[in-house]
């Protein structure tokens, strides 16, 4: 096999935090470009920018898996990591040439997908959960430290060298995978020929969500997961550029905000959920993590000083409960054969959200008018000056995240329906829809218990 060594689960992890590394670098620069480019409707067009990117991921994810069980991982990780990548040198080039090639990246921005295939090849059933916390982990260990590192070097050295520098760690992810990463797919698991057909149905995104409704349980379970993700994809698509233009934050603050939180959410992710799991059950480990995001996206809504902000994103990590908790309760209960289209399911919904709240999102903050006449610029003394409103008389001075407070009540009605899920009787019909899959029974591509494209486990895992 090319590569370095045998396949393993080091160099899927390398893989992922090179990528992610190279994005939150950017994380600070991104937000001033933002609103160059668009400093009219600037939280709108970043949801439709977002909305684009997430909604053509969720169309190509099934297609570009079941490619990968054809023609192996290898060649998909570098054309996801490539194409995902290629946008972050053209942000000195042309901002909008930029944000157009982010939208249209979308439909290879599925290097997780491909990842988590990756590591299902080389592993057993038995380690595979720890394999997929240890990739997860990864992801948040990325972006704790990478906008933090950003933001300094933007200060000291100006955004040209932060964007040459997150071009040259892409550069060295995708060399990395052409010469030190090893086929992860046997010859004897492919098909005989390159030409092998692809059947629709195992490229079709929609496939799993019509497999909602045959199940009363997991239909509960998927709209649960539905109104509590929609307005999580939407707060991490808008929330950086929110705390940077309406709160006042600097860019230093907003990093150091990051990283706080994202140490905080892999606490709660891994020592709090583990002794809620004990001591009060599954089912009420869920309901207090939505509980916990209704307070947070409430507060984030109301909130206009930036304590409440620190205050708030310490109860947003605690949210962050809430995902693993139900992929938990997936998998425990659910027949063994029946993992993949379950989880498969799950995947399709959090998949559609990640396309449907960023456009919420920045749709919503228009209607309120939530805009602002001038970037808040950094001073030479490492303070930022607070923003005027573009419309200080209407509903935006009142409320200054109205998409945070239809978030909280869209989670609500998630509380209400997870109240009717049963805790331990969740198991698919055997018949009908065996063998079927957007997820990984068929097709190991689809993220299971924990994983999904991006946002993940500070954003998805992750509440940041």
């Amino acid at each position: 096999r090319q590569g370095i060594g045998e396949p393993s689960v080091y160099h899927a992890v390398a893989v992922i935090f090179l990528e992610f590394f190279a994005w939150g670098l950017l994380t600070t620069p991104m937000l001033t470009v933002l609103h160059q480019t668009f400093p009219q409707h600037t939280f709108l067009m970043n949801g439709l920018i977002h909305g684009v990117k997430g909604l053509l991921s969720f169309l190509s994810a099934p297609l570009i898996g079941a490619l990968s069980d054809v023609w192996g991982r290898k060649s998909f990780l570098l054309l996801t990591v490539f194409f995902t990548c290629a946008p972050i040198p053209l942000m000195k080039i042309s901002p909008w040439w930029y944000f157009a090639v982010i939208s249209m990246s979308g439909v290879f921005a599925v290097t997780f997908s491909v990842i988590f295939a990756y590591v299902a090849d080389i592993t057993q059933e038995h380690e595979r959960s720890t394999a997929y916390g240890l990739v997860s982990a990864t992801f948040a260990a990325s972006l704790v430290t990478s906008p933090a590192i950003g933001a300094y070097l933007s200060q000291a050295y100006g955004d040209t060298l932060v964007v040459v520098l997150a071009s040259g760690v892409a550069l060295l992810d995708i060399v990395f995978i052409l010469l030190a990463v090893p086929e992860s797919l046997p010859e004897e698991m492919r098909p005989v020929s390159w030409g092998a057909p692809i059947s629709w149905e195992q490229a079709d995104p929609f496939a799993s969500l019509r497999k909602v409704g045959q199940d009363s349980t997991v239909l509960l379970i998927c709209i649960t997961v539905f109104l509590s993700y929609l307005p999580e994809a939407g707060q991490y698509s808008s929330f950086f550029l929110y705390l940077r233009q309406v709160i006042g934050f600097s860019s230093e603050t907003v990093a150091a905000f990051i990283g706080v939180v994202g140490i905080l959410s892999i606490l709660a992710q891994t020592i709090v959920l583990g002794i809620l799991m004990r001591s009060i059950g599954n089912k009420n480990t869920i309901l207090l993590g939505l509980g916990f995001q209704i307070l947070q996206l409430a507060w984030y809504g109301f909130g206009s000083q930036p304590w409440m902000m620190w205050a708030a994103g310490a109860v947003a990590a605690m949210s962050s409960i809430t995902f693993p908790a139900i992929s938990a309760m997936v998998s425990r209960n659910a027949d063994p054969d029946q993992q993949g289209v379950v989880q498969g399911m799950i995947t399709g919904i959090r998949g559609l959200c990640n396309g449907l709240g960023p456009a919420l999102y920045g749709f919503v903050f228009y209607l309120f008018h939530v805009e602002l006449n001038e970037m808040a610029e950094v001073e030479t003394l490492g303070k930022a000056s607070k923003p005027n409103m573009a419309n200080p008389t209407d509903e935006s001075s009142i409320i200054p995240g109205p998409p945070f407070l239809f978030g909280a009540c869209s989670v609500l009605l998630s509380l209400l329906v997870a109240l009717f899920i049963p805790e331990h009787t969740l198991a698919l019909r055997s018949g009908g829809h065996k063998k079927h899959s957007l997820g990984a029974q068929a097709h190991p591509h689809s993220p299971p218990a924990g994983g999904s494209d991006g946002k993940e486990p500070l954003l998805e895992d992750s509440s940041v």
